[in-house]
């Protein structure tokens, strides 16, 4: 009973996880931007403003949550 209710939860955030990933705005142009502007969103001072800032968030939450729910589903014993 609670492994279907994880794995239902787990399918949950993981359709959640792939839709606010996409709703994002890119960051960099491609390979190039990857690798020469990395740096510079790492070190730099821009900051995510408005409803990016949130997608971040909710991001970070999801995926954190994702990574909890596939352990408790691998390593449980239910």
């Amino acid at each position: 009973m609670l492994h279907t209710v994880l794995m239902t939860l787990l399918i949950i955030v993981a359709i959640a996880l792939i839709i606010v990933v996409l709703l994002q705005s890119s960051k960099s142009t491609g390979l190039s931007g990857a690798i020469s502007g990395g740096a510079e969103q790492l070190f730099g001072k821009q900051k995510a403003r408005g409803i990016d800032a949130v997608l971040q968030r909710i991001t970070v939450v999801l995926s954190v949550l994702f990574f909890v729910l596939t352990l408790l589903v691998s390593y449980g014993k239910f």
